[in-house]
């Protein structure tokens, strides 16, 4: 799969299927980060919104309710609050890490300061959970709350769990659970339940959510270190400058000897970073395959996503979905 012929990209021609009611969901997302008495939250709110985001978690939405025959207007409403959530956390993740860029562009925290990044967050929080209620759905509403806290509980573990070389796979897992794949899998789960769909599909379909966003954490964190090919994917080195263990240094890690691991600890747990370091971690990597190792956890992930899938109806956009779950993957081929 060519990454450069965006006519094969899945989240394109997901897209283009949903196109009316993305251009709904849009003038809704619009509409509501409008403040009648605080000029700084649309502004604030426009700039990451509009930076040219794929929209996948609320696609997912209205996929999954289109899937299950849903014929109404409500997953429009979810679709929005999904990408609200989505907005929320992003502004309070670039505070926390001090970030200075996000999709190639300035940060909120940057262009304006926290306060404003953390208020306008906390703003989205509360206009997602109004657009929730309007669907009248209980079930709806505990499913995206669970996910709410879910996330910051994730942010929170992650945070205990920095630069600190005694970090498991299993703590990582729930890390990425929390911060990517609680959201995936509440987006999914909630078309489902606003389509009525049975409760066999609505399962399906958040096993489908929550396998694709494990899959897709793993795959960004991998393509911090150019992916198993070598291949860079975006800004290499981010994650080993912030000194954020993720799953292939934790495997580097516990393959370590006595060297190796005074090695990590001083780029890591000491934050003691010179030239030359991140070429030496990645030969590390290298040498104990754990770039190849973190690869395989992905694409197995990604498998899980599209067996998920076999029990929802046949629909071009549940091939869509089993095709998206492919191209996280391949983008570390």
């Amino acid at each position: 799969m060519s990454l450069a012929d965006a006519a094969t990209r899945p989240h394109d021609r997901l897209r283009d299927y949903l196109a009316e009611d993305m251009e709904a969901v849009n003038a809704l997302i619009r509409t509501r980060m409008a403040s009648e008495h605080a000029p700084r939250i649309p502004e604030v709110t426009a700039h990451l919104v509009e930076a040219g985001g794929k929209r996948i978690r609320p696609m997912m939405t209205l996929a999954a309710a289109r899937i299950c025959g849903y014929a109404g207007e409500d997953h429009r409403k979810l679709a929005a609050t999904v990408e609200f959530i989505h907005t929320a956390t992003l502004l309070h993740d670039d505070v926390v890490d001090e970030s200075g860029q996000r999709r190639g562009r300035p940060t909120a925290n940057l262009l304006w300061d926290n306060k404003s990044s953390v208020l306008v967050g906390d703003y989205l929080f509360a206009r997602s959970f109004q657009l929730m209620v309007e669907t009248g759905s209980l079930r709806v509403l505990d499913i995206l709350a669970n996910a709410s806290a879910t996330i910051a509980e994730g942010e929170v573990l992650q945070l205990t769990a920095a630069q600190n070389l005694g970090t498991t796979e299993a703590v990582y897992a729930q890390v990425i659970r929390g911060k990517t794949a609680a959201l995936f899998e509440a987006a999914t789960q909630v078309g489902g339940v606003i389509a009525g769909a049975p409760e066999a599909q609505v399962t399906a379909l958040a096993r489908y959510g929550d396998a694709l966003g494990m899959s897709f954490q793993i795959v960004d964190d991998l393509l911090d270190y150019g992916g198993a090919s070598g291949a860079m994917g975006k800004n290499t080195g981010d994650d080993f400058r912030e000194r954020k263990l993720t799953l292939p240094v934790i495997k580097a890690v516990a393959k370590a000897g006595a060297e190796e691991r005074a090695f990590w600890s001083r780029v890591i747990e000491k934050g003691d970073q010179r030239a030359g370091d991140l070429e030496q971690a990645l030969r590390l990597m290298q040498s104990h395959g754990t770039l190849e190792e973190t690869r395989d956890e992905a694409l197995r992930h990604a498998n899980d996503a599209k067996a998920a899938l076999a029990q929802v109806p046949e629909h071009p956009l549940r091939d869509m979905l089993s095709e998206l779950a492919d191209f996280v993957v391949a983008r570390v081929s």
